[in-house]
């Protein structure tokens, strides 16, 4: 089931916001940015993978904001599983980075 997030929503970290849209989706209590509303400038590809039996294969960015880095704190599914396509190529955060509105 998808969930829209209510409003516009922000991604934070260190001081900065990093990511804003009124257009996520929440699944398991993450929301979902869509790629063209990232920063860019504070991502930085990964070489980390994870595995979700119903997502499919993870990949992930650190962040690099104000001197500070937070290894693979963004993850997303570049090719998900059906089941998961609604949230494909999505980005979301843990890690410590704040998800406000």
């Amino acid at each position: 089931m998808e969930i829209k997030g209510q409003g516009m929503m922000k991604a934070k970290w260190n001081n900065e916001i990093i990511a804003e849209s009124d257009n996520t989706v929440i699944v398991e209590g993450n929301h979902y940015f869509p790629e063209n509303t990232i920063i860019k400038e504070y991502f930085r590809n990964s070489d980390h993978h994870t595995y979700c039996s119903w997502k499919g294969n993870a990949s992930y960015y650190h962040l690099e904001v104000n001197g500070k880095t937070n290894e693979n704190a963004a993850w997303y599914y570049p090719d998900a599983k059906k089941a998961a396509k609604n949230i494909e190529g999505r980005i979301a955060f843990w890690k410590g980075v704040e998800v406000i509105d």
